[in-house]
């Protein structure tokens, strides 16, 4: 029974983490923008773009990683054992978690005001926690090495429309 209460309070963290991790980056863009308005408004723009983005980070997105973490090694423990599909799903985590720590760097540069991205840029960097997303999810539902090998053409195949479609968003922003 216990499994089930660690399992979901996992969920419940996984989800804040998500919405912290893609309203960050959204807010990263933001900024970058904003540094091209004309003073003052770049500066009130980018002043509150940093309060926005320190009340997010530290307020959700970091305490929901670590909680995250907590209850999901929990569940393994809980679990008992290491299947091949939760050893995909971990190397993924490990790797969402590299994300975290690299939108951190972006996060302490801003925070200081300096732009190291283009909005452009960090539109791209934006749908990496999407990939992670379908990533995970895809291995913890389907659990299978056959739905495992369909889901990576599937995401290869996501990832080049979501590059397309980042590009012809470009081209209309640049048109008007």
């Amino acid at each position: 029974m216990s499994y089930f209460y660690v399992k979901a309070l996992h969920i419940i963290f996984v989800v804040t983490w998500f919405a912290g991790l893609f309203y960050i980056v959204r807010l990263f863009i933001y900024f970058a923008e904003a540094a091209e308005k004309p003073e003052p408004e770049r500066s009130i723009l980018q002043n509150q773009f940093k309060i926005m983005q320190k009340r997010l980070w530290y307020g959700i997105t970091w305490p929901s990683a670590v909680l995250t973490a907590v209850f999901g090694l929990s569940m393994w423990n809980l679990y008992g054992g290491t299947p091949g599909w939760l050893v995909w799903k971990l190397s993924f985590v490990v790797g969402l978690y590299v994300y975290h720590f690299l939108c951190h760097a972006i996060f302490k540069q801003q925070q200081q005001g300096i732009l190291n991205y283009s909005s452009t840029q960090l539109r791209i960097w934006n749908e990496v926690a999407t990939l992670f997303l379908i990533s995970i999810v895809f291995l913890v539902v389907l659990k299978n090495t056959l739905s495992m090998v369909w889901g990576i053409i599937g995401l290869i195949l996501f990832s080049a429309i979501l590059m397309l479609a980042i590009r012809i968003y470009k081209r209309l922003r640049e048109k008007n």
